[in-house]
């Protein structure tokens, strides 16, 4: 394979391409913040939580909202990244309603799969004593399998594959790259956490109390969401956009026009 994915390059492709597009993404950001915060409102305000159907129906919208939002911002992304070879519209970054309902399919299968290490988990400890080093290598598992599935989303949006389709292409692209990806992963976790330290130093400095400064932790929070979710999105866009390249052994486009 000539055409080795590289994790300097995708952080540093990822960052000119922030760079050029900080202003929409920062702004979708926002919108995607307000649009979550409202429904949370319509959640508080307005549902009866005394009844268990409208409840779980509310989750149901809650969730389909959700997964839009974020297959919008994928699109996005992608878009902005592909905008040099033609112009486009609003209407090309919103998703399609099977993307959507192919997303909130993929959500109810990684729910499934939780709940059947949850059950093994507890299965384990009743039976043969559950100690840390099986703990160890349940995390260890979950660690691999998110890492191998984690581009199935990139797919749906891209590709509009399936479910099953787009789980199968995410193990292809990341099956001689594990490692690499995993490093790549570790770098958007230092981001946040560089972005949220300074945050949660000041706090310690100056006593601050969450129950009683509520307001000022949910806009410390604002902050955080604005400035990472764009960047660590991009990065994750463009590993996805770069294994594409390398599984299929090309010249890689991104490397050339940014």
């Amino acid at each position: 394979m000539y055409h080795t994915f590289s994790v300097a390059e995708t952080i540093k492709t990822a960052w000119n391409i922030l760079k050029r597009n900080f202003v929409p993404l920062v702004v979708y950001s926002i919108i995607s913040l307000f649009i979550n915060e409202f429904v949370e409102f319509l959640k508080a305000f307005i549902i009866d939580n005394d009844d268990r159907f409208i409840e779980m129906g509310f989750v149901i919208v809650q969730m389909i909202v959700q997964c839009f939002i974020g297959l919008s911002f994928y699109k996005l992304i992608l878009t902005l990244i592909d905008k040099e070879y033609y112009e486009f519209d609003f209407k090309d970054i919103l998703p399609t309603f099977k993307m959507t309902f192919n997303f909130v399919i993929i959500g109810i299968m990684t729910a499934f799969f939780v709940a059947a290490l949850v059950f093994l988990y507890v299965l384990a400890k009743r039976n043969i004593g559950y100690d840390s080093v099986f703990e160890v290598i349940e995390l260890l598992f979950i660690l691999y399998i998110s890492l191998r599935c984690i581009f199935c989303i990139c797919f749906i949006v891209d590709d509009d594959s399936s479910p099953i389709e787009s789980l199968r292409q995410s193990f292809e692209i990341t099956k001689d790259n594990f490692f690499k990806t995993l490093g790549v992963f570790a770098i958007i976790i230092l981001i946040l956490v560089a972005v949220l330290l300074p945050v949660v130093i000041t706090m310690g400095l100056f006593g601050f109390d969450q129950e009683k400064d509520g307001f000022a932790f949910r806009l410390a929070f604002y902050c955080w969401f604005i400035l990472c979710f764009p960047f660590t999105q991009v990065i994750i866009m463009v590993t996805y956009r770069k294994l594409v390249y390398s599984h299929q052994d090309v010249d890689d486009d991104l490397s050339e026009t940014n």
